[in-house]
């Protein structure tokens, strides 16, 4: 049995308002087969007790807009660990130091995700039109990558460095002018 599609939907939902709000390792866990008090965990992060707050007031006041109202709240008053209970999803807001120590990810492995992509960087992965993304060269032709060592992190100009002469890297008496 994996969660249903009014689950899902509500969990999307709220990943997005919480991506919306500036949320880290946004993501949805589908635990209705291990679980029979709810279908989907939205897991979220933030750096500061601040940013939890106003994530935590953004998911609520976005799923209000759709009529669903959180049954429970826990852990508004620390803002560093929130769980908001919608009875077929749980959002967890927890601040980054504890997104790392308590692992949610880690203890529901097994769960398969819910696929999420937030719409916002979806968007800003989409070319101009006219503008041809990468990838999309003229057939016959290379595009050359250069790494963070091929180009001089001191200037503008992405022209790759000469290379270093060969030798241990320690001048020489010719260095000196002898």
């Amino acid at each position: 049995m994996t969660a249903s599609t009014e689950a899902r939907e509500t969990a999307l939902l709220a990943a997005q308002a919480a991506a919306d709000k500036l949320a880290t390792n946004v993501s949805i866990v589908d635990v209705s087969e291990r679980l029979a008090i709810t279908d989907a965990f939205v897991l979220a992060s933030a750096p500061n007790e601040r940013q939890v707050q106003a994530i935590v007031d953004e998911v609520e006041e976005r799923l209000r807009q759709h009529g669903v109202k959180p049954v429970r709240r826990e852990g508004v008053a620390e803002s560093r660990w929130v769980l908001l209970d919608f009875i077929d999803v749980v959002v967890h807001v927890q601040h980054a130091e504890e997104r790392a120590y308590y692992a949610l990810e880690r203890l529901w492995k097994d769960c398969p995700t819910i696929p999420f992509v937030d719409r916002s960087v979806a968007a800003a992965d989409v070319p101009p039109a006219g503008v041809a993304a990468a990838g999309d060269d003229a057939p016959g032709t290379t595009r050359e990558t250069l790494s963070a060592d091929d180009v001089d992190p001191m200037s503008a100009d992405p022209t790759p460095l000469a290379p270093e002469p060969a030798g241990d890297g320690v001048p020489g008496p010719e260095a000196a002018g002898r």
